[in-house]
């Protein structure tokens, strides 16, 4: 060990280290605006992969009645329920975090305060929308 640590051990300084995944999510607390953020991009990537494959079902579906009946059964499995709403919440959080964006390109709700209560906004309404969607999709109404 050399003598600069032997010094900094003994007079009982602190020991910087590379931080690592888990220091970053145990021990910081990401601010509204971050959470969006990051949901922001994992909706689009998750709705951008999604893509081919749901387009090639709504094609398969519109081939003939009897496909379209096939698939009809597909979607009223509760998984694949369950699947549509994960999609329903990706679109509908990328739409609201979208319209955000909007407002920021346009110099509104750009301090501290207003960013982190429109980002809270953001979080509600996408999933209110999507409990509203998952409510008609299981059937409530």
């Amino acid at each position: 060990m050399s003598e600069a640590v032997r010094e900094a051990k003994q007079k009982g300084r602190p020991e910087f280290r590379n931080i690592g995944i888990t220091d970053i999510t145990s021990k910081y607390r990401m601010p509204p605006s971050a959470i969006v953020s990051i949901l922001h991009r994992v909706s689009g990537a998750g709705m951008f992969l999604a893509l081919p494959f749901l387009l090639y079902l709504f094609q398969q579906s519109l081939l003939s009645e009897s496909s379209f009946v096939y698939f009809a059964g597909i979607v009223s499995h509760p998984l694949a329920k369950l699947i549509l709403l994960g999609l329903s919440w990706a679109y509908l959080h990328h739409f609201t975090a979208g319209i955000r964006h909007l407002f920021m390109d346009n110099h509104l709700a750009l301090d501290k305060d207003a960013a982190q209560s429109t980002a809270r906004w953001v979080l509600v309404i996408s999933l209110a929308l999507t409990a509203l969607v998952g409510l008609k999709l299981f059937g409530v109404f």
